[in-house]
C-alpha cells in the first residue's frame, strides 16, 4: 500500500467511520443522492478524501460542514470518530436553529389519536399551502 493509500479513504467509508450513517450503504445513498459535497463539488461514494478536505453534508434535513482531521481504518467507538473530524461553532448554530425550527413547526401542527380526519387534513394541506407561498 502507498503512502498516498494509506492517507485518504473513500468518501462513503469515512462517512461510515465516522459514524454519520449506521451502515454505509446509507452514507452510499447519500453520496449518490447528492447530499454530500467534498471542497464545494458534489462527489461520489469512491471519491478519496484526505485531511484537510471540507465535507458538506445533509442529513435528515440538517446541514453538517467540516474538516477532515484524519481518515481512520476502521469504525471505532464514537469518541474515536469525534477525533475524525472538526466543526465550525457557526454550523453547529445553524444545525440547532433548524432542528428548533423544525421542533416548533411540529408542535403547531393539529393532533389527532389515529389517522386525521377530513377536518384536520383540510387544515394541514392549508398550513402547507401557506408555507409554500412564503
Amino acid at each position: 500500500m502507498t503512502d498516498e493509500a494509506a492517507i485518504t479513504g473513500r468518501i462513503d467509508k469515512w462517512l461510515w467511520h465516522a459514524r454519520f450513517f449506521k451502515t454505509r450503504v446509507l452514507a452510499t445513498a447519500a453520496a449518490h443522492g447528492g447530499h454530500v459535497r467534498v471542497n464545494g463539488e458534489r462527489v461520489r461514494p469512491g471519491h478519496r478524501i484526505r485531511q484537510g478536505d471540507v465535507i458538506t453534508m445533509v442529513r435528515e434535513q440538517l446541514p453538517y460542514s467540516l474538516i477532515v482531521q484524519s481518515v481512520p481504518t476502521r469504525r471505532g467507538p464514537a469518541s474515536q470518530a469525534r477525533a475524525c473530524y472538526r466543526e465550525s461553532a457557526e454550523s453547529v448554530r445553524e444545525r440547532e436553529a433548524i432542528a428548533n425550527s423544525i421542533r416548533r413547526d411540529r408542535l403547531q401542527m393539529p393532533r389527532t389519536a389515529g389517522r386525521p380526519d377530513k377536518h384536520t387534513r383540510r387544515q394541514l394541506r392549508a398550513r402547507n399551502r401557506e408555507s409554500e407561498t412564503d
